[in-house]
């Protein structure tokens, strides 16, 4: 399993966090942007720069990405391909994208989308609080505790 991190907007408290359970648990977490990131040196931890561009940073993630990797990203695009492919979209607040929510989600956007096409003010996301930072330790240490006992132990 590998945790891959759209990275250009990913808030720094929710790179903390992975960065601790790459080392603790010895997992793979790769930051995909495009822009330099600086990471801490670790045999488990990587930056991946992309070229500028829109949606670059998506892309290569979607190439890379295998079933069961977590994704996480608070872009509903890029967490619907991750779905097609068996990936786990995780939202930095600590939500999970599911096949039954995702539709309903693409369909909000591109709502949302329009209304500020035709100048409505619809207002920015809420600022990422506590509460946000600790669903997101919540919801991604009962993934990995679900997979940690699903997971045979070998003799």
């Amino acid at each position: 399993m590998h945790i891959w991190v759209d990275a250009d907007a990913c808030p720094g408290v929710v790179k903390d966090i992975l960065f601790r359970v790459a080392e603790r648990l010895q997992l793979h977490v790769t930051l995909v942007a495009n822009q330099l990131i600086r990471v801490p040196g670790s045999r488990f931890i990587r930056a991946l720069q992309v070229p500028a561009g829109a949606d670059a940073a998506d892309a290569e993630i979607v190439a890379r990405v295998n079933a069961g990797d977590i994704v996480v990203t608070g872009d509903i695009p890029l967490a619907a391909l991750v779905l097609d492919k068996g990936g786990l979209p995780l939202n930095p607040r600590g939500e999970w994208y599911t096949r039954d929510t995702i539709a309903q989600q693409l369909t909000m956007r591109a709502f949302m989308e329009e209304l500020r096409g035709s100048g409505v003010d619809t207002g920015g996301p809420a600022a990422f609080s506590q509460a946000d930072r600790q669903n997101f330790a919540n919801a991604l240490d009962r993934e990995l505790a679900r997979r940690k006992s699903a997971t045979p132990t070998r003799r």
